[in-house]
């Protein structure tokens, strides 16, 4: 059921608003997401859309979760075909729609940024020795160039350096060797379906009659290909509703254009414009200081948050005399606060600039016994050895797995470059049949033979060979002799960066194997189809290590108690009752290269972004010495704290000493928490 009458005024016109293109200019915790899921229930239920023809895109898939989540207790069955998605899975969804458009079979592989990398050091292994940085800088231009869609051939003739024109021809290359692949990269996802609506207007027409309704989400972190694809999509009609704040775009290093927002209004001259300023996250006195700070950026669209939520506390700002003192006092004070409010450690977060911040301060909530979460850990499945070693037991589990077979054939090297694989790939596609399959056909040899061709076929005779063993004895010993027989540890301590992390690496090995073992016992304990040989149950076994995977990574989202470490760029969009912020120092907030490539708008910001995570407490720490690169150096206090209100900051430490009535209140409040504990 909707609930209209409760949106405050801003809220319910952004909602019914139907008559034209929209912009809800949405500041922090002003309750953009109510906004969005009231107006699909809206649409659907007033305006009577159907919800098959309504699309929502937002940047996370938790963010379309919980979104999908809101419409679905607002509408209950209503809501049944609403597309909820990421800008990425919607791109997914056009391409599989219109693969024979596209040029593509079914079954086509999505590169991810290591298959991206591996793709190119192959490219590149022809001209010489591979430079592993050039390797990163490649793969983050030609990213870059998708998302600013700029073509190959473009970028070839216009290069005005020999080193812009070996990009531009190692990028021709790359998506020559992709399509062979019948592979896709992330960039993909969204550069092919506005390719392909820029090229087909009867696809882009059919896709006008599928989606009439598109509500956009974080509009401000947009790059210029995912604005041209709403663009594509929304065409001529009013049926658009963006919501966004130029004030919380912290991504221009992945291609965000906050200047998008103000694009709007040139593209669509009807736009109408919402703000939302009312906050229902912080108190008034942590709204004023982020208001004044963000002020010192040039602003096209002005506005000023509020809150009815009590003014609150002085916003305290700990001077420390180096980074160890930092990190113990910010962990004392999490504990001593804990026991004087009797609230839980999930109530606090710890933000800063730069993952490296965090290791002192989780020694010190170690030592003191504080139970802590870091965001953005790498998953056990995304490391690069565990990958190796999951796309061989695909392969032994599904032939036809091609991305599986790509990742593979060259781990650790067999002399199979990339012009042997893009010949296999186009014959592949041809032929509708996956690259193991075709390997042994005859008519392979048409465009492929020699060494190169007997090297395929040895590969997957070998594969073969393994996937028959696995059948009829026990599939973990097989497994282990494989690994032995490809040299994998060898090749592993090749390309790490010492000998221990090999070992750990190696480690990391043996463990998936120990619980795909374990996978295997119950797989076999419970299966009850006498039929069903050892590849049945190792391809069970294999879907269980990923399903496994998948539950635990939703586990580390869900609510323990504990505190929570994160960056400023991985807190955008949470928020705390207590927040300390660290190191508000220069060269660190803002950062060194911000400072250096002139982009302090974006780092204030991102410190806007801190600011407005607090609900009820805000502590900012800088420290007076502090080791950088390896010396100490003195820092210069964060420019950052000069914009901050100074009658509302609360400063201790480095010469500043609080208020004896403060002093006093302090001590009563610890001792009363001591007391009520022991109570």
């Amino acid at each position: 059921m909707s609930s209209l009458p409760t949106l405050n005024p801003r809220q319910r016109e952004a909602v019914r608003y139907i008559d034209g293109p929209l912009l809800v200019l949405a500041g922090a915790g002003s309750g953009k997401t109510r906004v969005i899921t009231e107006k699909i229930a809206y649409l659907i239920r007033e305006c009577h859309y159907k919800a098959s023809h309504i699309a929502a895109v937002t940047f996370t898939n938790k963010a379309a979760r919980e979104m999908k989540e809101r419409v679905g207790k607002l509408l209950g069955g209503d809501a049944r075909g609403l597309q909820v998605s990421t800008f990425h899975s919607l791109g997914l969804d056009i391409i599989r729609r219109e693969l024979p458009t596209l040029g593509y079979k079914s079954g086509f592989s999505i590169f991810d940024q290591q298959d991206a990398q591996a793709l190119l050091r192959e490219l590149l292994l022809k001209s010489g020795d591979v430079d592993n940085e050039y390797v990163e800088l490649a793969q983050n231009t030609i990213s870059n160039w998708k998302n600013d869609l700029q073509a190959p051939a473009a970028l070839v003739s216009r290069a005005a350096t020999p080193g812009e024109l070996n990009l531009a021809m190692l990028y021709e290359r790359y998506q020559r060797a992709l399509k062979a692949y019948n592979a896709v990269d992330f960039d993909d996802l969204i550069m092919l379906p506005v390719q392909l609506f820029e090229n087909n207007p009867e696809v882009l027409s059919r896709w006008h009659r599928r989606i009439r309704y598109l509500l956009v989400d974080e509009y401000q972190d947009t790059n210029s290909c995912q604005y041209r694809l709403v663009q594509l999509l929304v065409g001529d009609r009013s049926g658009l509703t963006v919501v966004g704040d130029d004030d919380q775009s912290i991504y221009a290093w992945r291609g965000a254009r906050p200047e998008n927002l103000s694009q709007l209004a040139k593209d669509y001259r009807a736009l109408k414009l919402v703000k939302l300023e009312q906050n229902y996250r912080s108190c008034g006195r942590i709204l004023k200081a982020a208001n004044q700070l963000i002020a010192n950026n040039p602003h096209e669209f002005e506005k000023q948050l509020w809150s009815e939520l009590g003014f609150g506390d002085p916003i305290r700002i700990i001077h420390c005399a180096n980074e160890e003192a930092e990190a113990e006092r910010v962990a004392t004070e999490i504990l001593a606060q804990r026991l004087q409010r009797r609230d839980q450690f999930r109530d606090y977060a710890v933000l800063y600039r730069s993952n490296h911040q965090a290791r002192l301060l989780e020694m010190h909530l170690q030592q003191l016994q504080v139970p802590y979460n870091i965001t953005g850990g790498t998953s056990f499945f995304s490391r690069q050895e565990i990958k190796d070693i999951m796309a061989y037991l695909r392969l032994l589990a599904n032939p036809d797995d091609d991305n599986a077979f790509l990742r593979i054939i060259n781990v650790p090297r067999r002399k199979i470059g990339p012009g042997t694989l893009e010949k296999l790939g186009l014959y592949a596609q041809n032929r509708d049949g996956s690259l193991s399959q075709v390997i042994n056909e005859i008519g392979i040899e048409a465009v492929l033979n020699g060494e190169p061709l007997e090297r395929l076929r040895q590969f997957v005779h070998w594969m073969d060979g393994i996937r028959r063993r696995c059948a009829s004895e026990n599939p973990v010993d097989v497994i282990n002799e494989m690994i032995d027989d490809i040299g994998y540890e060898a090749w592993l301590h090749q390309n790490s960066s010492s000998a221990n992390m090999a070992e750990r690496r190696m480690d990391n090995v043996r463990y998936l194997i120990e619980s795909l073992g374990r996978s295997l016992t119950i797989s076999e304990e419970e299966d009850t189809d006498s039929t069903r040989d050892g590849n049945d149950q190792l391809q069970d076994a294999i879907s269980k290590l990923i399903l496994r995977d998948l539950l635990e990574r939703q586990e580390e989202e869900e609510d323990f108690d504990r505190v929570q470490l994160l960056t400023l760029h991985a807190a955008k969009g949470l928020e705390f009752p207590h927040v300390f912020i660290l190191g508000w120092e220069e060269e660190l907030l803002p950062h060194r290269n911000s400072i250096e490539t002139d982009q302090i708008e974006e780092e204030r910001r991102l410190a806007y972004v801190g600011i407005t995570r607090a609900q009820r407490t805000l502590t900012l720490t800088l420290a007076q010495k502090r080791k950088q690169y390896g010396q100490v150096a003195e820092p210069t206090p964060s420019r950052f704290l000069d914009e901050l209100p100074a009658e509302d900051l609360q400063r201790e430490g480095g010469g500043h000493a609080l208020p004896p009535e403060q002093q006093a209140k302090k001590a009563r409040d610890t001792m009363a928490s001591l007391k009520s504990l022991f109570d």
